[in-house]
């Protein structure tokens, strides 16, 4: 026999534990012991990660609701472990057929945290973001109470409810949408760099006076575009990030990734798929080092990359190039082009160069630095467009697609231009849609002696003998007049 624990309230309830599948996928058996006056069962699974730490629990609570419930409210106890990052609830109940509504609501130790009322079946909170209808915010250790409120239940009426209640304790991110927004493999479009009212991003209002600018109105821009995904990095905060969160619903086909934009005196550097809390302030006991920064990103499964690298550091651009001591090993992407800075000695091309040069593989991202979502032109967002082979439009998928290279930047932010650069069998196969007029380039060490001065047709695919070759490869495109319209990643081959 299980022994009984005693609630403050005096009811009683008999808990049972088994052990869940690995990764964060539990499953488990229902308990049911005495409930609290109307036989609210508990079960609880926890899922254990392989190093043996708590990843994950999932609370499961159950009762019924009588006609003697009408026009009432209970609040159902739970408790909330310490280092908790998020606190979903899926609820369901049965006798809808007979009009019965269960609406719903939360409370923490300390404060209201929202109420959703009929309108959702489920809903996350975490620190930096919450479900519309509740509220981010820290998430404190002890009893929580989900609120269950009965507008309507017949005197005859019976209704049990389900609350499977997660609460997590990974730091891992996986994005706002439940779902990919497309399925299948292919091309996905987008602008990886962007500001709003939530730092320094401006347009004009309605009267066309200078006001901080909606988040709205940027994913609106980028809708207008095409693009497929956005990252809004607004400077070292998380605060966009519910607005990301209300929005991601409306705009079903537009991934919206978290990112931030870690200002520090030494560089800028754009942090993409985390909505934790990180620190920013390089040089301080909080962050000391580069390294501690990138501790946090890492253990988030976050992606770091870094900013504008090529451009002057003081008071013209306060810490805009990049000084700070870094161990590039650990920088899996660089901004090669930031806005319309392609070329010239702006770009940041020769910066990624010299890392690859020394035997890193870095992958090239571009995003416009937008700050006016109303510009068309230079800045305006989407260019330049980072052009991205996922999987599926996912964040997990768009952010593996970057980790693995398979990206090139769109210079001019177009709709439909192409560039597919596949190397295989001691061959280079190299297609390219939508460039008429104009022709490949060739950079790296592997690249010496290739050329190819035929201009190029709407859809063509050409290759190349990579016989004797070694060292990285990387193919571009560039128009008529010589300017480059399409900066490819590199191919690494082998001696």
């Amino acid at each position: 026999m299980r022994p009984l624990i005693r609630h403050p309230s005096g009811d009683t309830f008999s808990p049972s534990l088994s052990s869940g599948q690995m990764a964060g996928r539990p499953e488990g058996a229902s308990a049911r012991g005495a409930g609290w006056g109307r036989r609210i069962a508990l079960s609880l699974v926890a899922a254990l990660m392989v190093s043996g730490s708590s990843a994950a629990e999932t609370l499961t609570l159950t009762g019924v609701m009588t006609g003697a419930d009408h026009q009432t409210y209970r609040e159902v106890p739970f408790k909330v472990p310490a280092g908790t990052t998020s606190v979903t609830v899926d609820f369901a109940y049965t006798g809808r057929d007979q009009k019965s509504v269960i609406d719903l609501g939360m409370r923490d130790p300390q404060r209201f945290r929202g109420w959703s009322g009929g309108n959702k079946s489920k809903f996350t909170l975490t620190e930096t973001w919450a479900t519309p209808s509740y509220l981010p915010g820290p998430l404190p250790a002890g009893e929580w109470k989900l609120i269950l409120g009965v507008p309507n239940l017949r005197k005859d009426g019976r209704a049990e409810y389900t609350a499977k209640i997660t609460l997590d304790r990974a730091p891992a991110f996986h994005g706002f949408a439940a779902a990919p927004l497309k399925s299948g493999p292919g091309w996905y479009r987008g602008d990886l760099h962007m500001h709003t009212e939530h730092s320094d991003g401006s347009c004009a209002s309605h009267t066309g006076k200078r006001t901080p600018c909606p988040l709205f109105k940027t994913l609106e821009a980028a809708s207008a575009r095409g693009l497929d995904f956005v990252a809004v990095t607004d400077h070292n905060t998380p605060a966009h990030f519910q607005d990301l969160a209300e929005l991601q619903g409306y705009y079903d086909d537009l991934l919206l990734i978290p990112g931030r934009e870690i200002t520090t005196f030494h560089g800028h550097a754009n942090v993409f798929g985390v909505t934790a809390p990180l620190d920013f302030q390089l040089g301080s006991a909080r962050a000391p080092d580069l390294n501690r920064i990138i501790d946090q990103v890492e253990a988030a499964h976050g992606l770091i990359s870094l900013n504008h690298p090529g451009q002057p550091s003081g008071e013209a651009c306060m810490g805009c190039g990049w000084t700070a001591r870094t161990d590039f090993s650990r920088i899996p992407a660089m901004e090669a082009v930031n806005g319309v800075n392609a070329e010239g000695p702006l770009s940041g091309i020769p910066f990624w160069e010299a890392r690859l040069n020394a035997g890193l593989r870095v992958t090239a991202i571009g995003g416009s630095d937008n700050h006016d979502a109303t510009l068309t032109g230079m800045r305006s967002v989407g260019v330049p467009t980072t052009v991205v082979w996922a999987e599926n439009l996912s964040q997990d998928a768009v952010l593996d697609g970057i980790r693995k290279g398979r990206v090139f930047v769109d210079v001019q932010g177009t709709r439909d231009r192409l560039l597919e650069v596949k190397a295989q069998g001691g061959w280079l196969s190299v297609h390219v849609a939508k460039a008429a007029g104009a022709k490949l380039a060739f950079a790296g060490p592997g690249a010496a002696g290739l050329a190819d001065d035929a201009a190029l047709g709407e859809d063509e695919t050409r290759t190349f003998d990579l016989a004797d070759r070694k060292g990285w490869l990387r193919v571009d495109v560039r128009g008529p007049d010589g300017k480059l319209w399409l900066l490819g990643n590199p191919v690494y081959l082998a001696p």
